[in-house]
């Protein structure tokens, strides 16, 4: 990969030198050592100042990426030149021109830069942070704190101003070298007493706390990391201890504090967040610095050596966690050499397309496709038929019923191949309020329904626009069933989807996955009942030898709820109830929605006949009506095919590929015993069917990579 190193060291090629200069840099050693980290991990390296000359020579060392040519990244170590949230400037540029890079963005800079806001989220997010007060100018009221203070600059870093005030008079003293020579704000915060605790940040979605570090400061000078220690100038040396010297649980609380600051501000890659432990075990967080040294002496430097990182290994960690935040694919192959190699050009049409994955994305989330807006579901039928129709698709009436099943097929056919489902109904009623528009950030894509429903699509129209692209897409024996009425539990479809799966030898389902590269390969199954209770009228406080309905409903849910068991993983529980009653009068009929889960149908028989006995001979009048009835989907303990294939190729990408069972039913529970089949193959989900759904933006071009890769070694000659 071609890397630029940018940093400021002495450049003055601005069109005016004005404002508050930047005074922090780094040495020619110090980037001189991380270009031969990069370059030692078999990058091609070049080292730029970060001035007004940046953006041409960024466009001459690396151009826009041709072809199957591997993309380019700066490796940022630019603090700015001059004036306000000078960390900004380069990232704002590289965002400007479209040039990934390590680091955070710019609005993360600006905030942890400025010390007030930074602290103002920190207290909004439950970060502990000291007691502070900003003070403005000369002449400013002395703050409610008690002494002794620290005050420094609101928007500097590197410990520039930083001063331990004991009494009013040193305060103002203080407060006026930092209104004469830095031209801001002072910030008076509550000095804590005690040690210095430094936590490092690598990586994101989570991110990884390194062990906590220990400052330790020598004879001759105020307990705290000064400008003057920093620049070596202090006449004492300042050491680093690391992991620090505390115990398990004070640890882990530091790492939790630090993740929680970083992620409060919204920081990308790496940080160093820079907290103080009081005598009493309290940690307060001081501030966090977005660009942290990457100096040999530096703290962030010793705590990555402590987790297993020599300084090579975390200069290219770095920029892995940022290529991954960026593109969220393995490494590009070189196509110059195999041209016309199917493999690769899928691989090469699903990068590119990239742009016009997230358009089309965005555009399939305008529409309304709630169970129950059947305008809505035909409009998306409309459109993919459309799709299908371009790609060389033909409907199957065998497999079709107009009214909530339809499906297609190559022209090899679906018979003896795969079948890939996915449902185009979110299960809403007209009256539910989830709606949310299309919007997106560097890791999520929000929507309604853009997990459930939208992404899969979206997935599956682009791995079948690949596969068309290398001209292999017809001769893949291949079927695409759609379904719309997953809000009506399929009791519809069903009988139409057992019918396609029994012809394929395959069945790929296109639910949405789980974060972290998971997709299922067991589900529960998932009976609702309604329960029709009625009795007598009665009036309220009236004797009555016959029981209230309600009453005895709520003695039945509560000998039912006994019922569950963790350990044999059955669940049941009531989800809704509705009564009837005339006026002044108790309820005499009640209606309970009933929900069991179960493994398998021989234990919901059993837990039904137990349902069945505990409702028992009452005088109150009640039916049991099963309303749905899913089955589980029980993959076998033998090796599956189908699995070990999807994880070969997702192996060959380096995608991530786990299983993990669910609670939650679907239609993969009707493939018959002994045929292959995966669920929740469809992008990564999280906060499905709330206002808040949303799918990491990174697995959309996973796990469309990985289908269409896959789908490839199907192909037929």
């Amino acid at each position: 990969m071609k890397i630029a190193v940018v940093y400021n060291r002495e450049s003055k090629k601005v069109i005016n030198l004005f404002g508050v200069p930047n005074r922090e840099t780094y040495g020619l050693k110090a980037i001189k050592r991380i270009v031969n980290g990069l370059k030692g991990g078999g990058h091609q390296v070049i080292a730029l100042e970060g001035d007004k000359d940046l953006i041409d020579n960024l466009e001459d060392y690396m151009p826009q990426v041709m072809k199957g040519e591997r993309p380019g990244l700066v490796f940022n170590l630019s603090y700015g030149i001059q004036g306000q949230a000078r960390y900004t400037h380069v990232p704002s540029i590289l965002e400007m021109i479209g040039i990934p890079y390590v680091g955070s963005g710019p609005l993360a800079h600006s905030l942890a830069l400025d010390k007030v806001v930074a602290k103002m989220i920190f207290r909004q997010h439950g970060v502990p942070t000291p007691d502070f007060e900003v003070l403005s100018a000369p002449g400013f009221v002395v703050p409610d704190l008690t002494f002794p203070l620290i005050v420094k600059p609101k928007n500097e870093a590197v410990s520039f101003g930083i001063k331990i005030v004991n009494d009013e008079q040193e305060l103002r003293d203080a407060a006026d070298i930092i209104f004469e020579k830095f031209a801001q704000p002072v910030l008076a915060e509550q000095y804590i007493e005690g040690r210095e605790i430094n936590v490092g940040i690598l990586g994101n979605s989570p991110p990884d706390a390194f062990a906590p570090a220990e400052l330790t400061f020598g004879e001759g000078g105020p307990n705290i990391y000064t400008l003057e220690d920093k620049t070596r100038k202090s006449g004492r040396e300042i050491g680093v201890i690391c992991p620090a010297p505390l115990d398990e649980s004070l640890t882990a609380l530091a790492k939790k504090i630090a993740i929680d600051a970083f992620s409060s501000l919204g920081c990308y890659d790496c940080a160093r967040v820079d907290m103080r432990l009081d005598n009493e075990g309290n940690l307060y967080v001081l501030e966090i610095n977005s660009l942290p040294s990457l100096g040999e002496h530096g703290s962030y430097v010793a705590a990555a050596e402590k987790m297993g990182l020599d300084f090579p290994a975390l200069i290219n960690r770095l920029v892995e966690v940022a290529s991954s935040r960026y593109f969220g694919t393995p490494t590009p192959p070189q196509l110059s050499a195999q041209p016309k190699n199917p493999t690769n050009q899928v691989f090469s049409y699903l990068t590119k397309s990239r742009d016009k994955i997230e358009k089309r994305l965005e555009r399939l989330s305008s529409y309304s496709v709630k169970t129950s807006d059947i305008v809505g579901r035909q409009a998306v039928l409309r459109d993919f038929s459309k799709v299908f129709k371009d790609l060389l698709l033909k409907p199957n009436e065998k497999y079709t019923d107009d009214k909530v099943v339809w499906t297609w097929e190559t022209k090899k056919g679906l018979e003896g191949g795969i079948l890939l489902i996915s449902q185009i109904d979110m299960p809403l009623g007209s009256h539910d309020r989830h709606q949310q528009g299309y919007r997106r950030d560097p890791e999520w894509v929000y929507g309604e329904g853009i997990g459930s429903v939208w992404a899969p699509l979206t997935m599956l129209e682009f791995a079948l626009r690949s596969l068309r692209s290398c001209r292999k897409l017809p001769n893949i024996p291949l079927g695409i069933l759609f379904y719309g009425d997953e809000g009506l539990d399929c009791r519809y479809s069903s009988d139409a989807i057992k019918k396609a799966t029994s012809q394929a030898e395959q069945v790929i389902v296109l639910r949405p996955g789980n974060i972290g590269g998971k997709f299922i390969s067991d589900r529960r199954g998932q009976r609702k009942y309604y329960l029709i209770a009625e009795g007598k009228t009665q009036r309220l406080g009236k004797a009555s030898a016959q029981e209230e309905v309600l009453q005895w409903v709520g003695s039945k849910m509560n000998e039912m709820a006994k019922l569950s068991s963790r350990r044999a993983r059955l669940a049941i529980s009531p989800v809704n109830i509705e009564t009837t009653a005339f006026p002044m009068l108790l309820p005499h009929r009640a209606k309970v929605t009933i929900l069991s889960s179960f493994p398998t149908l021989k234990a919901a028989d059993e837990l039904e006949n137990k349902l069945k006995s505990i409702l028992g001979k009452s005088s109150i009048k009640w039916t049991l009506e099963t309303v749905s009835n899913r089955p589980p989907m029980k993959t076998r303990k033998v090796d599956n095919p189908l699995l070990d294939s999807l994880r070969d190729t997702a192996n060959q990408w380096d995608i991530p590929l786990r299983k993990e069972t669910s609670l939650w039913p679907s239609v993969a529970g009707l493939v018959k015993q002994g045929t292959p089949v995966v669920c929740g193959m469809g992008p990564c989900v999280k906060n499905m069917y709330t206002s808040s759904e949303c799918v990491e933006r990174f697995s959309i071009i996973q796990r469309t990579l990985l289908l269409a890769q896959y789908l490839l070694t199907l192909a037929k000659k």
